[in-house]
């Protein structure tokens, strides 16, 4: 039977009472946190927004980055019966002015000045906003504002009065209603309120448990955006239901640091934050003297032996597998604390050099798929049976079919209720009882799932050829020269790409060989490092049918980010942003498509060979 989110936090504290439920780094070191203490937080917050006329099926805003607090607001507007309404601390004043007036929140939590700064900047257009509560002291000035303590001490004061009242209110919940509004990072267009239900997602961490085992015994970092459905769904509830011990580090910076410090046993992650991991591990073994370089490398390749013939389910005979193990795979996993056992990847496939990598490494990357309009997983890898190119099986209670254009169509009980205020969209994309999903894949003989590209994002040339460019951008950014590509041809009469280039590697190798540049700018147009790229892009071409080659490529001199609006949350490229932002340079590159691509031509000094 589907339980309500609240049911499923408070059956957590009733079955464990575990003194280190949650741990949050203090002045004074790592404090843990009890189950039943954050069970007296919720209920104090909780009431106390109560006490603010805060009622069932209201819509309360949260914008906040990771911390206690956001989960104690987030399970605390729950319990009441209200609507939680997360907004990305990354988000510009306009975008949550957006969201608040759609959503018609009533109330917004929001976590420290910056963030508070925003809500005033946009609050006189939202007559609808009644209620600003800041989390950090201090910080509550203007006439709609209740400070975090004050809220949370007319909670207590109710909580004393009547103790069972909040489990009271909490019980009246049914799993259908709904339970969150989640506006979707909008890589393709105006992002549209997804509305999930308690047993969308309650259901869903539940399945995924049917494929994962964890326990009591574990200790997740959580470091993803919870604004985002998937660590929200993975990296919390899911973590609750099993009685995980939830340790929030303080910033995407500080994971490693934090990762040793409380020595996590399973992490969620995204493809593009398990890439920036294996390439830190290499670039460290490269600045190494010759033997400690030699040695790295010669472990790794005993560990990409062992991996690939477990992702091949062959046998694999290696006697000096421990030895190597022991002297490299042993000294990456003491980096992050010594006991990760799996780490969990969504969001888009990872590559396949990136899974071997951290299987060498004795680290399991679980994968799994799914949206934000799927609570959101659909499908999901056993430990044990990782499978390159594919993000698993379905999980139980999901279907999943192929459409007539190779799109990904799903239904279950995970499924979304609809789009907020947006009736049109929800028949769009729900029909016949479908959802889909925008993602053109494949299911193999073994029920696997395969990604190759978004529906949406597919190039179809100006000579009628459809090209999928994720596939192809993975490749690229699979070299040690390139961070990021973005492919461009739609209605074009042929493929260029954008790319960011690994700037700390391309000024590594320029230092060396003593070639002058006084900016990047300047870098990047040197002969010898446009032929470093060509010469990736040409060995890439020879793999590619002539109407998928890339002709031309651009080398952008800043990376992308989530701040200049070129990345989502969770690190996807929004490509409609970036076609809009090089408008003029894209333009440079089709002007003569028949002239050589940029970077050919030969280069003095010698670059170092490919990664392994």
């Amino acid at each position: 039977m589907a339980r309500t989110l609240i049911r499923l936090f408070l059956d957590t504290v009733a079955t464990w009472h575990k003194p280190a439920q949650f741990l949050r780094r203090g002045g004074q070191g790592w404090e843990a946190i009890s189950a039943d203490h954050a069970l007296a937080d919720v209920e104090s917050v909780g009431l106390g927004l109560r006490h603010l006329g805060i009622r069932p099926g209201e819509r309360v805003a949260l914008i906040s980055e990771n911390r206690y607090e956001w989960v104690v607001a987030d399970l605390a507007i729950l319990g009441l019966g209200a609507v939680t309404v997360p907004i990305y601390a990354t988000l510009t004043p306009e975008q949550c002015r957006a969201i608040l007036a759609d959503s018609e929140a009533r109330a917004i939590v929001v976590s420290n000045a910056a963030q508070l700064a925003k809500i005033r900047a946009v609050q006189p257009d939202l007559p609808k906003l009644e209620f600003i509560i800041p989390i950090e002291p201090g910080l509550a000035d203007g006439p709609l504002e209740k400070t975090w303590d004050l809220v949370t001490g007319h909670g207590a004061l109710a909580r004393g009065a009547d103790p069972l009242l909040f489990r009271e209110r909490a019980d009246a919940i049914a799993p259908d209603d709904l339970a969150t509004i989640i506006y979707t990072s909008g890589t393709t267009g105006e992002p549209k309120g997804t509305m999930l239900s308690h047993a969308n997602i309650s259901e869903n961490a539940e399945a995924c448990l049917k494929v994962i085992e964890l326990s009591p015994a574990d200790v997740s970092l959580c470091f993803l955006p919870l604004s985002h459905i998937f660590e929200r769904m993975a990296g919390l509830y899911t973590m609750l239901a099993a009685g995980v011990s939830i340790a929030f580090a303080r910033s995407i910076e500080t994971v490693a640091e934090d990762a040793c410090q409380v020595r996590p046993t399973v992490m969620t992650g995204v493809p593009r934050f398990y890439e920036k991991v294996r390439m830190r591990v290499l670039e460290n073994a490269r600045s190494q003297p010759l033997l400690r370089r030699g040695i790295f490398y010669w472990a790794l390749g005993e560990g990409l032996r062992k991996a690939r013939a477990h992702l091949a389910g062959r046998r694999h005979f290696a006697p000096l597998a421990p030895l190597a193990d022991h002297l490299v795979g042993a000294k990456v996993r003491a980096r992050i604390g010594g006991r990760l056992r799996m780490g969990f990847s969504g969001g888009a496939a990872l590559h396949p050099m990136v899974l071997e990598f951290f299987l060498a490494m004795g680290i399991p990357i679980i994968e799994g798929y799914g949206l934000t309009e799927t609570s959101p997983v659909i499908t999901l890898t056993p430990l044990g049976r990782e499978r390159a190119g594919s993000v698993g099986p379905l999980i139980p209670g999901a279907e999943v079919r192929i459409g007539p254009e190779g799109e990904i169509l799903t239904r279950s009980p995970y499924v979304m209720k609809g789009y907020w205020h947006n009736e049109k969209a929800t028949q769009e994309a729900i029909r016949d009882g479908w959802f889909h999903t925008g993602d053109v894949g494949f299911l193999d003989p073994d029920g696997y799932l395969h990604l190759t590209d978004r529906l949406k994002d597919l190039l179809v040339t100006s000579g009628g050829k459809n090209v999928a460019p994720q596939p192809i951008e993975a490749r690229l950014k699979a070299s040690k020269w390139i961070t990021e590509a973005v492919l461009i041809g739609d209605h074009r009469p042929c493929i260029v790409a954008l790319l960011v280039p690994n700037f700390e590697r391309l000024e590594s190798l320029a230092r060396r060989n003593g070639w002058p540049f006084a900016s990047r700018r300047e870098l990047l147009a040197r002969p010898e490092i446009l032929a470093i790229v060509q010469r990736r892009m040409d060995r890439l071409n020879e793999t590619l049918a002539p109407f998928e080659q890339l002709k031309r490529f651009a080398l952008l001199d800043q990376e992308m980010t989530q701040e200049g609006g070129e990345l989502t949350p969770t690190l996807k490229v929004r490509r409609r942003v970036i076609r809009e932002r090089h408008a003029g340079l894209i333009e440079s590159l089709y002007a003569s498509p028949s002239a050589p691509a940029n970077g050919a031509g030969a280069t003095t000094g010698t670059p170092e060979p490919e990664e392994i």
